[in-house]
């Protein structure tokens, strides 16, 4: 039998290069062999995933989301670079753990950028997931030669805090991106501002209080209504658009330099070159840490599985919430949780979800879970 493990991240615990690898430990415990292909979608772990297809890795130090120096890294091919969020800026990066949804900055994160500049990528690729803040993309805008200044002519830290502050803004030393490709890989569809946008959705998933919320909102508003004035007519269209509100407005900010929305789950199967690992293969095993209703809406795993039809695919999960009616419509052969092997709470526990994985791998390399027997 020729095997692809293809999994994303099982996140807060083991990313999608270890999950493939306990995965494929267990298939040759079994006398499998298989290969691996880590996957991500454009959330965290996207360079990661790049760098294991051959892209490589660059080491960069930048502000992290509230200004302390953060190690992070970017990737690229020769053509195209990938910059995450999530490893320069995300909430990874808070001190403590300690969210700031009014003081955390995308600047890191526009740092990234500049260094994947250096690079001379034809394709610069945005994976937006795992944002700490609601600046508009104000700390990106700022990194990139942006200026933004209050009533008095004052420059103002590039941060959520500032945003109603904002009276002027000066893009004439920005740097130049014309002629480069600038593609937003991700799944958010809601609009920069009001009750479906980027502070009202996301914010409390941030810290943000219900105040904090109406602030953070009234001051994209304004961050809007200012670059209507400075020469940015389409700011409004833009803000209202889909994607606008991802990252707390990175996205906004990455479409006004003329950055397109794509589904980050087809962009980054076609990047990492899905279609060429499957050929010749017999069986599809994936997998993330949360299999629901959402699963089936376009995310990574769901349009895997229409990928690789007609062959068979085993999706393994931290935690499953669909029935087993749902299982073929979705695309999966069988799914199975690390829940029906322990009643311990593996979420946070990346020894035990490695052991579970391992002894997944040999229990489908036996063959009992694609003859639906259950764990062993």
């Amino acid at each position: 039998m020729r095997v692809l493990v293809a999994p994303d991240k099982f996140k807060g615990s083991l990313s999608a290069a270890a999950v493939a690898e306990h995965l494929s430990a267990g298939l040759a415990s079994a006398g499998i062999d298989s290969r691996k292909l880590p996957l991500a979608d454009g959330g965290d772990g996207s360079v990661d995933a790049a760098v294991a297809v051959g892209f490589t890795p660059h080491p960069v130090t930048v502000a992290g989301a509230t200004g302390t120096p953060q190690r992070g890294r970017i990737a690229d091919n020769g053509t195209t670079a990938v910059v995450e969020v999530a490893n320069t800026c995300g909430l990874a990066t808070l001190p403590s753990g300690r969210t700031a949804p009014l003081d955390a900055s995308s600047l890191g994160f526009g740092q990234a950028i500049g260094h994947a500049r250096r690079h001379h990528p034809r394709r610069l690729v945005l994976a937006l997931g795992g944002s700490a803040g609601t600046d508009g993309g104000m700390g990106m805008l700022a990194a990139l030669g942006f200026t933004f200044s209050d009533t008095t002519g004052r420059p103002l830290r590039a941060c959520g805090r500032t945003l109603p502050e904002v009276a002027a803004i000066d893009s004439s030393r920005a740097v130049n991106l014309s002629g480069m490709e600038i593609v937003i890989a991700g799944d958010v569809t809601n609009p920069l501002t009001g009750p479906h946008g980027a502070a009202a959705v996301y914010g409390p998933q941030k810290g943000a209080d219900p105040a904090a919320v109406r602030y953070l909102d009234t001051g994209l508003d304004n961050l809007v209504e200012v670059f209507t004035r400075s020469g940015y007519r389409q700011a409004r269209a833009v803000a209202d658009s889909p994607g606008a509100g991802s990252a707390g407005g990175i996205g906004f900010a990455a479409m006004l330099l003329g950055a397109r929305m794509v589904s980050g789950a087809e962009y980054f199967l076609d990047l990492l070159d899905f279609d060429g690992y499957l050929a010749g293969m017999d069986l599809v095993i994936t997998g993330e840490g949360s299999i629901d209703e959402q699963t089936e809406h376009g995310k990574l795993l769901a349009v895997l599985a229409r990928r690789a039809h007609p062959v068979p695919v085993i999706a393994v999960a931290g935690r499953n919430t669909l029935s087993r009616k749902q299982w073929a419509p979705a695309g999966f052969e069988y799914i199975h949780a690390l829940g029906d092997y322990t009643d311990r709470n593996t979420a946070a526990d990346p020894e035990l979800t490695g052991e579970l994985l391992t002894r997944i791998g040999r229990d489908i390399g036996r063959g009992s879970l694609l003859h639906n027997e259950g764990p062993r």
